[in-house]
């Protein structure tokens, strides 16, 4: 934060008096130290490094299914690897969108009464992935082949990537804000993003 120039400096031989202390209009959460400010997580940015993990994550379910698709008789096989990773990335997915719903939302609707649009919006995001992320979890425990998982794939990716673009252009900036920061201070990562954080 920059200081105005004093132009009249205090004179060395003036005496220094000193007013009674005033205190803040500010929330609690607002005031930060120096020294407090640079142990802040900057949750704007932590929010694009789970996104891309997540990004990775949906990756990884496309090779699963494409070893599904060439496996061969014989060979192990590819849907438990696709099995195991649709329970990870189900669970890392919809338990990043809890963290957001319960810490980071909240937290943000107090400091920003005016982002409960786009707030709204992106929980109403969250029940859509969750919907396509059940239908997955039964294709895959169903033994769907592999046009029919690459389809479920193709639509939770379409729906997340719209998802996380907006949500990165609308927050991620204020996610950043120290008061943003200090209102989230103390809180696990984990427990804000999700088991990707």
């Amino acid at each position: 934060m920059t200081h105005p120039h004093r132009d009249a400096p205090t004179p060395a031989t003036t005496p220094a008096t000193t007013s009674p202390a005033t205190p803040s209009s500010d929330p609690p959460s607002a005031r930060t130290s120096p020294d407090d400010a640079a142990r802040l997580v900057a949750w704007g940015q932590e929010l694009r490094s789970v996104h891309s993990r997540l990004r990775d994550a949906l990756e990884v379910a496309r090779e699963a299914v494409a070893d599904h698709a060439t496996s061969v008789p014989g060979a192990v096989d590819p849907r438990r690897e696709l099995g195991l990773f649709c329970h990870g990335f189900c669970q890392a997915l919809e338990g990043h969108h809890r963290g957001e719903d319960a810490s980071v939302f909240t937290a943000l609707l107090e400091l920003r009464p005016d982002l409960a649009d786009v707030v709204a919006e992106l929980k109403r995001d969250h029940s859509m992935l969750d919907h396509l992320l059940g239908n997955l979890a039964r294709a895959v425990d169903d033994h769907a082949d592999a046009a029919t998982l690459e389809r479920h794939l193709d639509g939770i990716d379409a729906v997340m990537e719209t998802h996380f673009r907006y949500e990165e252009k609308r927050l991620v900036e204020v996610l950043d804000e120290p008061a943003v920061a200090a209102a989230l201070a103390g809180t696990d990562r984990r427990e804000v993003l999700g088991p990707l954080a």
